[in-house]
């Protein structure tokens, strides 16, 4: 189980994390929401330590986050695998070196550098795109590849380090509603069938809605609401959002999840290739 215990993280006279205890027992798929600068991001580059430590503790299981460095550090990192609004791939790289790169927190970095993976981990990285509808795209650089695409191949790349958790920092915020379906239910898909914990942070309160277990809504860096979808009151929306109530709601995303099912239900192992 992750573990956040009094986490709080200053930026000068900036308080980003303000005092925020959490528990997230295994599986579970979690939404955080919030107005920009509420401290959603900062929450999960604490997790996995891409921001140093602030006050209070954070662990998983018997493992002190906050006290890992080097070989532990990648380690961890690797464990904790992170998926970034802007895809954060290589361009100039094809997907397949693309997704193998994810071996690089529990491989050795010289031989990833010059291409050289064992035909284990491209296998692996086959299957971990063909889950994704992306076989096909394999040899294709990167950048050639449509948003929605590139970001299902980081969570390709996310799945090649056999994470026990996955952080998502806004996954979806740069991509029209029907690739954010895709990639929304890639993330409940891997959580559903692998049993992996996802956290992500979704700008809309829609999509965390439709997709999420539970929510955690976040203003001023401390936590202000912890519940399920259902749980999730207009009067709290309000608290969470404030004046920017209105723009949490993304009705083209509501739209488009209507007119195609459910969440975790888009038809079988393979997922509509968006172009």
């Amino acid at each position: 189980m992750l573990e956040l215990k009094n986490v709080t993280k200053r930026f000068g006279d900036t308080i980003a994390v303000n005092g925020v205890s959490l528990s997230f027992p295994p599986g579970q798929m979690v939404g955080i929401i919030g107005r920009s600068g509420a401290g959603k991001s900062t929450l999960l580059r604490l997790i996995n330590r891409l921001a140093s430590t602030g006050e209070g503790r954070i662990t998983f299981g018997e493992v002190d986050v906050g006290a890992l460095n080097g070989k532990a550090l990648r380690a961890w990192r690797a464990r904790c695998a992170m998926i970034f609004q802007q895809f954060n791939l290589v361009n100039r790289l094809d997907v397949l070196t693309n997704v193998m790169i994810g071996r690089i927190g529990t491989a050795a970095t010289l031989p990833i550098m010059f291409k050289r993976f064992a035909e284990t981990d491209r296998a692996n990285a086959a299957l971990a795109l063909d889950r994704l509808d992306l076989l096909s795209q394999a040899l294709q650089r990167a950048d050639t590849l449509s948003g929605g695409q590139q970001q299902r191949v980081a969570i390709a790349r996310a799945l090649m380090q056999k994470p026990s958790l996955i952080l998502a920092d806004e996954p979806i915020a740069s991509l029209d509603p029907r690739n954010a379906r895709l990639v929304m239910d890639a993330l409940r898909t891997i959580n559903q069938k692998d049993k992996i914990t996802v956290i992500t942070n979704l700008h809309t309160l829609d999509a965390a809605r439709a997709y999420c277990d539970r929510i955690v809504g976040m203003a001023q860096g401390r936590v202000v609401f912890d519940g399920t979808p259902r749980q999730l009151t207009s009067a709290m929306i309000q608290q969470i959002y404030g004046d920017d109530t209105q723009t949490a709601v993304d009705e083209n995303l509501t739209s488009t999840m209507a007119a195609t099912g459910p969440a975790g239900q888009a038809g079988g192992r393979h997922m509509e290739t968006a172009h």
